[in-house]
């Protein structure tokens, strides 16, 4: 398949971008319907709030582009947010600019329009980026080109879909951040990964330390009881004091022992190195 408009963004996509015959008309709403390709899919967050705000106080500034599909039916192409948010604003009409497209023109231009907007979810991206690519041929070099983004941030993002599907719903959700997602693909075995990621939710650990806690685990210095299901508790221990030896392992991300005697008892945390004395050391002054 061809590949237009390389390097040139979203005008280079559209037919007729940027001639004067092409004036903007008003369309009603309903006559509108949203295109079935648009990788966002929530709308409902504070900046659309804040559009919807200036949409009722301002309007429609810059039209959306749509094409016809059949009398009186057109498919939005560009502008799904403004068209949205003028539906929340209890507009009927939209200034809109008709273009000639063909299937394969509408899904291109609908995928890079909104990853060329900073607030798409990595995620919505990241499946944006595996379209253009499955669908129209398109290289990663080629995808980042076309989007002003480096090869290596395009790579890294679609590297998130390989994450386990428990993950990835996770970082959709927001529960987790996208620095908590790279850092979890430096873990090759995804049942570490798995079991990393519980230990980042339970313990609402920080990127940085699930950074240091993924690097252990790829390295092969964390213990395996760190990154697995709870303990079972260990014979004679209190159930009380079990709980909280389980607390502090996910607090301190690694193995915690308390060791409880006649008169005395004493609570041991295990470090590999220097980072990880620091690391620990910081935590424990946090508590």
């Amino acid at each position: 398949m061809e590949k237009r408009g390389l390097g040139k963004g979203l005008g280079a996509l559209i037919p007729g971008a940027g001639r004067e015959e092409h004036a903007p008309t008003e369309i009603p709403l309903e006559q509108i319907s949203f295109n079935p390709y648009q990788p966002r899919k929530k709308t409902d967050d504070e900046k659309f709030q804040e559009l919807v705000k200036s949409v009722r106080l301002h309007g429609i500034l810059q039209p959306v582009v749509v094409r016809m599909i059949g009398p009186n039916k057109y498919e939005l192409v560009a502008g799904e947010r403004r068209c949205r948010a003028a539906a929340a604003a209890g507009l009927t009409r939209i200034p809109a600019t008709i273009r000639d497209m063909t299937n394969e023109q509408s899904l291109e231009a609908a995928l890079v329009e909104n990853l060329q907007r900073e607030d798409i979810g990595p995620l919505e991206a990241a499946q944006a980026y595996l379209r253009l690519a499955e669908e129209f041929g398109l290289t990663q070099d080629e995808i980042a080109f076309r989007i002003g983004k480096s090869r290596s941030a395009v790579a890294n993002t679609l590297r998130l879909l390989n994450l386990p599907e428990e993950i990835r719903e996770s970082l959709a959700s927001g529960e987790i951040t996208e620095g908590h997602a790279r850092a979890l693909l430096s873990v090759p075995d995804k049942n570490d990964q798995r079991a990393i990621w519980r230990l980042v939710v339970d313990s609402h650990l920080s990127v940085r330390d699930t950074e240091h806690l993924c690097r252990e685990a790829a390295s092969g210095n964390v213990s395996r009881e760190t990154t697995t299901a709870p303990r079972e508790q260990k014979s004679g221990l209190d159930p009380n004091m079990a709980e909280i030896e389980e607390h502090l392992r996910r607090l301190f991300g690694t193995r915690v022992t308390i060791n409880i005697g006649k008169d005395r008892g004493k609570i041991e945390i295990e470090f590999y190195n220097e980072d990880d004395l620091n690391r620990i050391l910081g935590l424990l002054g946090a508590v």
